[in-house]
């Protein structure tokens, strides 16, 4: 399948949204913010596409399935690292490098931790 291509007004629209970062012609930049609020929204049981809406994203524009796919990346990295996960650009790197590259502190294991408890009292 395709990729959608985002034309120039497209891009103009998705740039005014305050959850989006950057856009080019291919990919959507995310506020990491943004990012975290949709995966607590999603664990409390929205669905993926009001989120979107709810946070002034045009699904004609973006597409029906991004919402879905976008939360399901994110829960996966929520899981796995906290709030801290969502908030750090790791495209391009590694696993190894992603965890070598810099040691936790005992504040950003902290932060990790109490993202891991918040996420499993808000799933109970």
């Amino acid at each position: 399948m395709k990729k959608k291509l985002f034309s120039k007004n497209e891009m103009k629209e998705l740039e005014k949204n305050p959850n989006v970062l950057s856009v080019t012609e291919k990919v959507i930049t995310y506020h990491p913010d943004f990012k975290v609020k949709a995966v607590l929204e999603n664990i409390k049981g929205e669905s993926p596409a009001r989120i979107f809406m709810d946070h002034g994203f045009d699904l004609d524009i973006i597409g029906k399935d991004l919402p879905r796919k976008r939360l399901y990346r994110w829960r996966k990295i929520y899981n796995e690292s906290g709030e801290m996960g969502l908030t750090l650009d790791n495209r391009g790197k590694t696993k190894v490098e992603r965890t070598s590259s810099k040691e936790l502190s005992m504040e950003e294991k902290l932060k990790k931790a109490e993202a891991r408890i918040k996420y499993l009292e808000v799933e109970n």
